[in-house]
């Protein structure tokens, strides 16, 4: 899969998508990325892609022109997603619905917004990544890159390791437990020992509805009990 990123900040992106599975999965072309920075499709000496909005109001609005003409540089768009407070909430549903195409492109707006005619003229999909206020949409595109890339084929070392994850089948995970068994007085449970698989797959049930119950307990309307 290829993700393209629009952004302002293309630095933003170096270390984290080279680092662990992300890393390993660039080297191994599971997936790949590419950056368009719209201040390099400005015509002014000072590479302007803001400007105050109309109607007057404190801060700056992204142009239309150098984002749009960013957009149309990308030679394999795909789906094409838009960082907004405003969008669909970002979910496992769609991380896994976005995790079947072969490419991606985030666009991560800055300022206090980007000019609304873009919507109008290319198509975009707007996400959220939630209910708060971040400086732009580097952030919220790693959540979302984070969360696709680790359900392509190939990119996690154990095949059954994401389908077991907090929010997989609509659930939070049960707790784990590695080595030692007993660590300052506290022992693991006992049923993680006896090597009783069906008891283990039953408490593992048992525990991750108990967690989600007690910690968000409105996923189990739509989980699949």
């Amino acid at each position: 899969m290829h993700f393209s990123l629009v952004t302002l900040f293309p630095e933003f992106f170096a270390s984290p998508l080279q680092c662990g599975l992300m890393g390993k999965a660039c080297e191994e072309e599971v997936v790949s990325f590419s950056t368009v920075n719209p201040r390099d499709f400005t015509d002014d000496r000072h590479r302007s892609v803001d400007d105050r909005p109309y109607g007057g109001g404190p801060g700056m609005v992204m142009m239309c022109d150098p984002l749009r003409r960013a957009l149309q540089s990308i030679p394999r768009r795909g789906r094409t997603l838009l960082l907004s407070p405003q969008g669909r909430p970002f979910d496992q549903a769609l991380a896994r619905e976005l995790a079947t195409e072969d490419a991606l492109t985030l666009i991560c707006g800055r300022y206090e917004g980007i000019d609304a005619r873009i919507e109008a003229l290319e198509p975009m999909e707007p996400v959220s990544v939630g209910d708060y206020v971040l400086n732009g949409g580097e952030a919220g595109a790693l959540c979302v890159i984070e969360a696709v890339a680790r359900l392509v084929p190939r990119f996690m070392g154990k095949t059954d390791s994401a389908a077991e994850e907090s929010f997989a089948a609509g659930l939070l995970e049960y707790p784990h437990y590695p080595r030692p068994d007993t660590y300052d007085g506290v022992r693991v449970p006992e049923v993680l020992l006896s090597g009783d698989h069906g008891r283990i797959a039953r408490w593992r049930r048992e525990q991750a509805l108990r967690t989600t119950l007690l910690h968000r307990p409105e996923l189990l309307r739509r989980a699949a009990l």
